[in-house]
């Protein structure tokens, strides 16, 4: 299911601020290459990390999901000159293309790759977050979220996506476990009283959550 009219979503890339050259490479590398090359987010939503990352402005972030590396790029660019990002992959191959592109990078410094299981690296950070994003094995998105927000600074951001999960959240009876787990997560940030947030419909859906 189309969340947003692709004739829609086309007018909004051609008006949208393209990504840098690497960005496009890593792009055009994981759709020709990656059996699941739906999972990087798009040049859209690369720009919105961006965008929000440069608006924030962050000395830490962590993001949950490295994939092929292109939205921890996205991420970086809003780093303090002093800042550093966590990304944590569980699969080790997706783990390696990432680093390759990262080692490409201005931010190659300032990213730190962590390969594993999220629920065991998360607590070994020791960190205090600026800014998260959640783009993992959406059966843990509570998990995560709660993993991370105690250690979200106050008036700090936490970025989720696919949280209209292929629209599969609309129907008036859901079925599938993936589906299912999102439309629980939603739930769960709604009625939480420490923070604020909105869904924006970029692509499946990416929830900007402020801690109060």
């Amino acid at each position: 299911m189309d969340i947003v009219a692709p004739q829609a979503e086309a007018y909004i890339e051609k008006y949208t601020t393209a990504p840098d050259a690497l960005l496009q490479q890593i792009l055009k590398d994981t759709y020709a290459n990656h059996p699941h090359a739906h999972m990087v987010s798009g040049a859209v939503q690369g720009t919105f990390l961006q965008l929000i990352s440069k608006m924030a402005q962050p000395f830490k972030v962590l993001e949950i999901g490295t994939f092929t590396g292109f939205s921890a790029l996205c991420l970086a660019t809003g780093l303090q000159p002093n800042g550093l990002l966590h990304t944590i992959e569980l699969r080790a191959a997706d783990a390696h293309t990432a680093q390759q592109y990262f080692s490409q990078s201005p931010y190659k410094q300032q990213i730190k790759l962590h390969v594993g299981n999220a629920k065991e690296i998360i607590p070994t950070l020791q960190e205090t977050w600026d800014l998260v994003f959640i783009d993992a094995d959406k059966l843990s998105y509570i998990d995560y979220y709660e993993l991370t927000l105690p250690y979200i600074k106050q008036g700090g951001f936490l970025l989720v996506d696919n949280v209209l999960f292929h629209g599969q959240v609309l129907d008036e009876n859901i079925t599938g476990k993936n589906a299912k787990a999102i439309d629980a997560f939603n739930q769960h940030v709604a009625l939480d009283e420490r923070t604020e947030q909105v869904i924006v419909s970029i692509r499946d859906g990416i929830t900007l959550i402020r801690k109060k």
